[in-house]
This record gives C-alpha cells, structure tokens and sequence, in this order.
C-alpha cells in the first residue's frame, strides 16, 4: 500500500511539476526579453546622458554677449547717454553693467556722465550687450556669480589643506 500511495503522489508531482513548467517557461522567457530590454534602455539612456553633459559644457562655455568685431566696435557710437540707456534697458546697476563688461563700477559711473569713454574690449563687450536681451542678461549674471562663488570655495579649500599642512609640519 506504502508503494501504491508514493507512486500516486509522485505522479501527481510529475504532473504538477509539468503544468508549473508549461506556464513559468514562457514567463521566464518574457522576464529575459524584459531584462534586455532594460539593459539596452539603460545603455540608451547613458549614451544621452554624456551627450547631454557635453552640450551643456559647450553652453556654458558660449559666451551670452554677442562677439563683435573692431570695426564694429569703432564705428558704434556710445554716448553717456546711451550707455545709460542701454543699462537701464536691461534693468542693470552700474556695479552689474560693470561685472559685465569687466570694469569697476565708477568706470561705468564716468562713462554715464561723460568723464571718460569706454576703449577697445570694454566699447566691444558694450556694443555686444546692445545685442543682448534681459533674460539672456539675467542668464549671464548668474552663470558669472556661480563661477565667481567656485573660484571662492575652491580658494577657501585651498586655504584649509595649506593651513592644515603648515600645522602638520609644525
């Protein structure tokens, strides 16, 4: 009878182990199909990722202000009051429309009220900034103030590891 019973549970678990693999087998398969599928949405999505990285490099690195050539430059006419014009235009200060062009601030003061002129790179960067828009000013700015804000921590880092060397050296 012991013989009679394991034999019938051992073709139930034949039978039963047969209609698990009719159904699991496909589903592995599709699971396989699946997991390349992710494999290869992945690669896809690493190739966009350093395409992208690599275009916002080369923005960051285009200047915002339009090149202008010497001649242009030259022949632009820049009055005191079209310097001003043109920084309240793009709602500027003076101290901004000067972190733009590269001077101080009084710079910009003495060309606005006529003191003095703006010569060679200062005349084309303002020449430039005629060019320009708010928003891709605004745009300028703040990619100036994150570099400007880099340039700080890299130099506060730099202070900390040279003041922890002198006192290891001590």
């Amino acid at each position: 009878m012991a013989k009679l019973e394991s034999a019938i549970k051992e073709a139930i678990a034949r039978g039963a182990r047969r209609q698990v693999r009719v159904v699991v087998m496909p589903l592995r398969r599709e699971v396989l199909r699946l997991r390349r599928k992710v494999a290869e949405f992945q690669r896809a999505l690493t190739i966009l990722r350093r395409s992208a990285a690599g275009w916002e490099r080369m923005m960051e690195a285009a200047e915002l202000v339009p090149q202008v050539s010497e001649a242009e430059a030259k022949s632009a006419r820049l009055s005191p009051r079209l310097i001003q014009s043109l920084r309240k235009r793009l709602e500027l200060s003076q101290m901004a429309l000067a972190w733009l062009v590269g001077v101080s601030a009084p710079a910009v003061a003495h060309w606005e009220a006529g003191e003095s002129t703006p010569t060679g790179q200062n005349r084309a960067a303002l020449v430039g900034l005629r060019k320009v828009g708010k928003r891709e000013v605004k745009e300028l700015l703040t990619r100036r103030a994150k570099e400007a804000e880099s340039r700080r921590s890299h130099a506060r880092k730099r202070r900390r590891r040279d003041k922890r060397r002198r006192r290891a050296k001590n």
